[in-house]
């Protein structure tokens, strides 16, 4: 007996960028899953860059990272939220990444005297790196990135064109995210821009089977009938994908539009009707929270771009299903918070309930985070600082509670005292592009710390995107002081979480909780950050005893420049 074949649904966006195809990916995926099928995703991005990790939030929003400690596109944390499917390196393909494997190909003689050429040699790269990341599920969903239409990803589409054609019409099928526009002044919804989309699409070869019509109105049966007929796609493969106040209705939503069942017929796949109630479940708790609403500041430098944070909203966001509350997160600029004095920024925080620091890289902006650090420590506000969140809550406890004055990190200020250092391998590095701790590494926690009795495990495993770590020629000074440093690594080398014992509740880690969250099921340092929220909003907050969690003995020493 043969190796099972794999299905392909290829996903394409028209009319404009961030159309939603990666929702919609990751909504298909939770679909067949629902049915018994087995699912992976692929990325493929048309950009230069070979991974997002050089690239700003803003341009590219956050970079997701993996447990082998790939940097890839947010997407991939879309798929992980909404599927069981678990995302490596191989999931995510660039055009630098393509571009070089080929060029590395050429330098070593691999193409016999060949010239060359875009195709077939780029577009045989990509077709057998998707096939290898993609063998042995029932069906591989690969969403194309860019809009139909750009330059840049016209390679990837000839690509899946040549597959469809290879794979044959019972084992590829392909979705197009679209757009369909209600224009208030005509009261009308209008076609144009779609049937434009699939005309671009049909151009390069590529025939859509069916539509996901974005749009904030359902389409009438009379609407779907005309993009149908210009779109040269049955009525039935004409889906509205409406716009939702919680993402995680789509799967339902595209449920009751009958699209897995399309799908299934399509890649003539036979499976089980999907349960769909714990999709309801989880969009009533979303909806009907019971217990009230915390209030939440976010507190970084990407903030007017939300995307630069999507895992993390979305983790806050599975922490109140878990409490059965609801969060309003408040975006709150750090370098505001550094131009004002102690009452602006009492003023910008003074209704929220807990404060909350993610990670983020260079010195704009890191005064602004210790400030509100300050305020959570002394107001007894719950803290949940992340990454450089926690770098800065421990540079902020050096400062004003150890008496190291001036003390940072040695990333923004190589003349202060370095709390924050480079490790002695780090000091090597000299390229910027995948030379970071990244990935997951194991963890040991303290016995009674918050971060025990969060996880309900002494061991973790978490996932770390970052250079700097606590300076462990400090580490006696900060836990005489009081820090707790309630997490390190197997070795206690490096320090993980740190807490403070006599505070209500105030945790940072160095690792990234919330690229492991999951909406049915929540990081437990997310779950129990926002109950702490909660609580100080209802006004059960309790303050935590000191003697409740001695101090571990402080770790071997770290080379310091200082």
């Amino acid at each position: 007996m043969g190796a099972k074949r794999t299905k392909y649904l290829f996903t394409t966006g028209g009319v404009v960028s961030s159309i939603g195809k990666g929702l919609a990916s990751a909504s298909i995926g939770a679909l067949l899953e629902a049915r018994g099928l087995r699912v992976t995703h692929v990325k493929l991005d048309p950009y230069i860059n070979v991974d997002p990790g050089t690239m700003s939030p803003y341009q590219h929003g956050e970079v997701y990272v993996t447990d082998d400690g790939a940097e890839t596109d947010l997407d991939l944390g879309h798929y992980e939220r909404f599927t069981n499917a678990r995302m490596t390196r191989a999931n995510n393909l660039t055009t630098g990444k393509i571009y070089q494997a080929v060029i590395s190909k050429e330098r070593r003689g691999e193409y016999l005297g060949a010239t060359v050429q875009v195709i077939p040699h780029i577009t045989d790269e990509i077709k057998a790196r998707l096939l290898e990341a993609t063998a042995g599920v029932d069906v591989a969903i690969v969403e194309i990135g860019g809009t139909v239409g750009d330059i840049e990803s016209l390679p990837f589409l000839e690509a899946v064109r040549q597959l469809k054609l290879e794979l044959g019409p019972t084992n590829a099928v392909s979705v197009h995210v679209t757009l369909v526009p209600y224009i208030s002044a005509a009261s009308e919804l209008k076609t144009k821009p779609t049937q434009h989309s699939v005309k671009e699409l049909r151009e390069i070869g590529i025939q859509p089977d069916i539509l996901l019509c974005r749009t904030d109105r359902p389409l009438d049966r009379a609407v779907k009938e005309k993009i149908s007929l210009f779109a040269n796609v049955p009525v039935d493969g004409v889906i509205s994908a409406l716009d939702v106040a919680c993402l995680y209705e789509l799967p339902g939503l595209f449920h009751a539009e009958g699209l897995d069942e399309l799908l299934c017929e399509r890649l003539n796949i036979w499976s089980r009707q999907p349960d769909m109630a714990p999709w309801q479940r989880l969009v009533e708790r979303f909806t009907r929270p019971t217990r009230g609403t915390a209030v939440i500041a976010v507190v970084g430098k990407y903030v007017h771009l939300r995307d630069s944070y999507k895992s993390l909203h979305e983790a806050l966001v599975h922490g109140a299903i878990a409490n059965d509350c609801r969060v309003d997160l408040r975006y709150v600029d750090s370098e505001t918070l550094e131009k004002t004095d102690a009452a602006g920024v009492a003023e910008a925080l003074a209704d929220c309930h807990a404060i909350l620091v993610p990670g983020g890289f260079g010195e704009r902006g890191t005064e602004g985070k210790i400030t509100a650090i300050r305020y959570a420590r002394e107001k007894a506000l719950p803290f949940f600082g992340i990454c450089l969140g926690m770098q800065l809550a421990v540079a902020e406890f050096a400062r004003h509670v150890a008496g190291i004055e001036h003390a940072n990190s040695a990333e923004f200020d190589p003349r202060a005292p370095a709390v924050i250092d480079l490790m002695p391998e780090q000091r090597a590095v000299r390229e910027k592009g995948a030379t970071m701790r990244l990935g997951a590494y194991p963890c040991v926690l303290e016995k009674g710390s918050l971060a025990h009795e969060a996880y309900g495990t002494l061991e973790i495993s978490e996932r770390h995107r970052h250079r700097y770590e606590v300076n462990n020629d400090f580490r006696e000074a900060l836990v005489s002081k009081g820090l707790v440093l309630s997490g390190t690594s197997p070795d206690k080398r490096l320090v993980e979480v740190v807490e403070l014992p006599n505070h209500p509740y105030f945790l940072g880690c160095q690792f990234h909780p919330e690229l492991k969250s999951r909406p049915m099921t929540g990081h437990p340092l997310f779950v129990r950050f926002v109950k702490a929220a909660l609580d100080h909003a209802l006004g059960r907050l309790a303050p935590r005893g000191r003697e409740e969690r001695p101090s571990p003995a402080p770790g071997p020493t770290v080379h310091s420049v200082h």
